[in-house]
């Protein structure tokens, strides 16, 4: 499958020029990439060249790649559907949009804060541990954050916790960014502490790393936090995520939860 840079998604004028196309492998036999090995190949000024799907660094740099591989290409609907579903929440719990302060964890190039703009909320931060990804959101989408750090939610400076205390988060979102080693379980707990309590959680999961045979960490982590009534459900969604590279659907849970308490990082370790 091949597709040539377009404008299809309200990018600026020097990323829907940007000239590249990118294909995805053709596979003979039984051979099965598992979802951190897929790989693509783009043409970019005549030169052609492999990216892992999790070097976003370098789908980052760029222009206009991201969008068209995820959201074009494999159908990516993980953005919108969990802020669709942090709506119904709001909607059903009599909370209003504009009352939340959203910390954006694993911001990415900014289409998750995009997305939560649409719902009429005023504050959103972003957080990611990649300069490239800052680098994308100047680039693509400059108005949708307040602020945006580059930080290592396991590793923060004085400086840098400072900065995300002072501004009293009071909401939380980090999407498809759980359980390959973007956000390790310490970086979620992290960035989760840091919301006020009562607060709110919005996010999505493999279904794979909430198994019993998780070896992310994150299956028992969550686990507990429900059953220690850490954080409380509000809205649930079982989904498609996107397509694989073999055009098969890959799972995910989207969860809207109340948080009640903090983390204690005996929980991680």
């Amino acid at each position: 499958m091949t597709i040539i840079g377009s404008n299809r998604f309200g990018l600026s004028e020097a990323e829907s020029s940007a000239n590249f196309e990118v294909f995805l492998p053709e596979f003979d036999g039984d051979q099965i990439l598992d979802q951190d090995e897929e790989w693509c190949e783009v043409l970019v000024d005549g030169q052609r060249t492999r990216i892992r799907f999790h070097d976003y660094h370098r789908i980052y740099d760029i222009p206009g790649m991201y969008e068209r591989l995820f959201y074009e290409m494999l159908e990516c609907v993980s953005p919108r559907t969990v802020c669709d579903l942090l709506a119904t929440a709001l909607a059903e719990h009599a909370m209003k949009a504009e009352d939340l302060r959203v910390l954006d964890v694993g911001a990415g190039n900014g289409m998750v804060g995009e997305e939560i703009r649409t719902l009429g909320v005023d504050t959103v931060h972003g957080v990611d541990i990649l300069e490239e990804a800052a680098a994308a959101t100047r680039r693509d989408r400059p108005d949708v954050y307040d602020d945006y750090l580059v930080a290592d939610l396991t590793d923060l400076t004085l400086e840098q916790r400072d900065v995300l205390v002072r501004a009293k988060f009071n909401t939380m979102t980090t999407v498809a960014a759980l359980g390959f080693g973007d956000i390790p379980p310490e970086a979620f707990v992290g960035a989760f502490n840091l919301i006020e309590t009562p607060g709110l959680l919005a996010f999505t999961i493999k279904d794979d790393f909430l198994r019993d045979d998780d070896p992310s960490g994150f299956s028992l982590l969550i686990r507990r936090m429900f059953a220690e009534k850490t954080i409380v459900a509000q809205a649930e969604k079982h989904y498609r995520h996107r397509l694989s590279v073999h055009g098969k659907p890959l799972e995910y849970i989207a969860f809207v939860v109340r948080k009640t308490g903090d983390v204690p990082t005996a929980w991680i370790r």
